[in-house]
């Protein structure tokens, strides 16, 4: 009885076509990929405007991060450097701060603070904000548009990290089908040379991203790839080391890849052939486990909540994805370009497959809660929307892989078939006929160039019948189909993963977006709050500048000074000052501070109490004359 193999192309297709409909909606639609390392806080605060120059600039991070000598850049008005170039590490317990002196004697105006830096997981941080002294005023500084790690240099990145998956599951995936489902698959030379292309681009892929670190966290310039200066720095990081100990591996993997096409290939005796197999096996385990901890060491599971544990699960993850979807890319070509593939080695490979799904299932579990951690950051953030794309996908290739189950159970093994096998028993084609013709003539046989000339003919001949006997074959065409549709959602996935890794997860954004939002665009910490307030009554001497400070700006007591001065910065006495304190997220205040005059232009007031955090304004109503006064106010952060 004929069984027809289901036509699964057209639904799969466009199932396909919506999955990366979606991806590309996600992609396309969403800025480059944010650092995984937040700015929670400055000192000064971003938009602050402070009586005198500060002596530093602090910055205060989310996690840990890796800084240059010229991390931190202070630029004045006109755009000159007002830092003393010294980064200052700051970091104390689990507060990531660091720090840059400033140049005594800086001049009033507005300064723009940029810095860039490396997260602990590997990735660009960068950012810039603006704080004045005196009064803010305009500034010819200009700070590039393109995002730290962008632009041709970051495209160029994302494709070797591609790459270096996909060449990765190809490499260590290759070779476990062998080993483990298909051993007589070491000596099919399309097997062969699909895990060695594996290996070739696993390869490649590191030195090119091992070259473009520099540029890919610094400038974004290409040229620099090839700057010495910058690949003996970047070998000194924790990323540069991971890439290193990759390529040392690789070289046990060129081995491993040598004696299982060699040596291994030509093994007959069985028990030798087991005994090599098993030291293949446990060798192999230990490197594929040792290239996946590169990845592991240096990025997302090397750095947040419990990376003792996320590493080893990270490593188990990867080794996952390579046995199924590199094992499954070694079946594909097998089945299209091998002569047979036996029953026994799909079924061998169908048992692998659902182990890697069951490994993947319960590492991308942990994973998941560890890098979301909330149902709101599952579909409020871009990792959180990704990774959903990922688990829809991998839903979707589970249900393909299903359809090649019920393919493999119909799989008959191919009958075996004699080299020798003559076409007495069939009536030879054309092509067979003229070949066999040809050799019974001794004249050209004696001819190495016909001889070579016939052997080519042969060989044509043999490939299209196998050709034919494998379409002829409802099965194995009904399961090359679905394991081709196999695939190429895997191809999607992989990117997908690959976007993932360079994107900050969702518990991160989340827990940096909540730092920012309780820090305010106004706090400043470890330090007074000072405002400068311009005022204008509209009568004589009506114009001046309110200067307050509030010591230490925190809950509890604090001392208030205010400096009456005139534009020119010479003291002005005013008949009188008031101060009123107003928490309106709270329905606090405004509660009244009556200060005392000191001396001229100079008002103070102690024990000034701010009951609660938050943010506050403070309202300055300024008198100059019996009928001109006027009321200017700011909101500060009060921590």
């Amino acid at each position: 009885m004929t069984t027809t193999a289901p036509r699964l192309g057209t639904a799969l297709a466009r199932l396909l076509v919506l999955a990366a409909a979606l991806l590309g909606t996600l992609l396309a639609g969403a800025a480059p990929a944010s650092a995984h390392a937040a700015l929670t806080g400055s000192d000064p605060r971003d938009g602050a405007v402070v009586a005198t120059a500060p002596k530093e600039v602090n910055l205060t991070f989310s996690e840990q991060v890796a800084m240059s000598a010229d991390a931190i850049r202070v630029l004045d008005p006109a755009g000159r450097r007002a830092d003393t170039g010294e980064i200052r590490d700051l970091c104390s317990g689990s507060v990531v701060r660091y720090g840059v002196a400033l140049r005594a004697g800086l001049p009033d105006g507005t300064y723009t603070v940029a810095w860039q830096a490396v997260s602990s997981d590997s990735h660009p941080v960068a950012g810039a904000f603006t704080f004045s002294i005196g009064a803010p005023s305009q500034t010819s500084v200009a700070l590039p548009d393109q995002a730290p790690g962008g632009g041709l240099v970051g495209a160029l990145y994302g494709i070797a990290r591609y790459l270096s998956y996909a060449g990765f599951a190809v490499l260590v995936g290759g070779g476990a089908f062998v080993l483990a489902c298909w051993p007589h698959g070491a000596s099919v030379r399309p097997v062969q040379q699909t895990v060695v292309r594996g290996w070739l681009t696993l390869t490649a892929a590191t030195l090119a991203m091992l070259l473009l670190r520099s540029p890919y966290t610094g400038s974004g310039d290409l040229s620099d790839a090839f700057d010495l200066a910058g690949l003996k720095a970047v070998l000194e990081t924790k990323t540069g080391a991971a890439l290193t100990s990759r390529l040392l591996l690789l070289g046990a993997a060129a081995l491993f890849v040598a004696v299982l096409f060699g040596a291994y290939a030509r093994r007959t005796d069985p028990k030798e052939k087991k005994d090599l197999a098993f030291g293949l096996g446990l060798g192999g385990t230990v490197v594929a486990a040792g290239i996946a901890g590169t990845w592991a060491l240096a990025e997302h599971a090397s750095t947040g909540l419990q990376p003792g544990i996320a590493m080893p699960v990270d490593i188990l993850h990867l080794l996952a994805v390579a046995a199924w979807l590199g094992g499954l890319t070694v079946l594909l070509v097998a089945l299209y370009r091998a002569p047979s593939v036996e029953r026994s080695a799909v079924e061998r490979f169908s048992k692998v497959a659902f182990g890697s799904v069951a490994v993947l299932a319960a590492t991308g579990l942990y994973q998941s809660w560890r890098q979301v951690g909330s149902w709101s950051a599952l579909t409020g953030t871009r990792y959180g929307q990704l990774l959903l794309v990922k688990i829809g996908l991998m839903a979707v290739l589970i249900g393909i892989a299903w359809v090649s189950r019920r393919w493999t159970r119909r799989l008959a093994d191919p009958a075996p078939r004699e080299e020798d096998e003559s076409a007495d028993e069939t009536a030879p084609e054309p092509l067979e006929a003229a070949a066999s013709e040809d050799a019974d003539a001794p004249s050209e046989t004696a001819d190495p160039e016909r001889a070579a000339q016939l052997a080519r003919q042969r060989a044509a001949v043999a490939t299209a019948r196998r050709k034919r006997e494998r379409d002829a074959d409802p099965e194995r065409a009904g399961l090359r189909r679905s394991v081709l549709t196999e695939a190429a959602v895997a191809v999607v996935l992989l990117a997908v993963t690959t976007v993932l890794t360079s994107t900050e997860p969702g518990r991160t954004e989340e827990e940096a977006g909540r730092a920012t939002s309780a820090s305010g665009p106004a706090a400043v910490p470890d330090r007074p709050v000072d405002i400068r307030l311009p005022f204008d009554t509209g009568g004589v001497d009506g114009k001046g500048v309110v200067r307050l400070s509030l010591d230490p700006g925190r809950t509890g007591a604090n001392a208030l000074h205010i400096f009456v001065e005139r534009p020119n910065g010479k003291p002005l006495d005013v008949p009188e000052i008031k101060v009123a304190l107003t928490l309106e997220a709270k329905d606090v205040g405004p509660l009244p501070v009556a200060p005392d005059r000191i001396q001229t232009g100079h008002w103070s007031a102690s024990g000034v109490q701010i009951p609660m955090p938050g943010e506050w304004k403070i309202q300055v109503t300024v008198r100059t004359s019996e009928i001109d006064q006027t009321t200017i106010d700011k909101n500060v952060k009060i921590g």
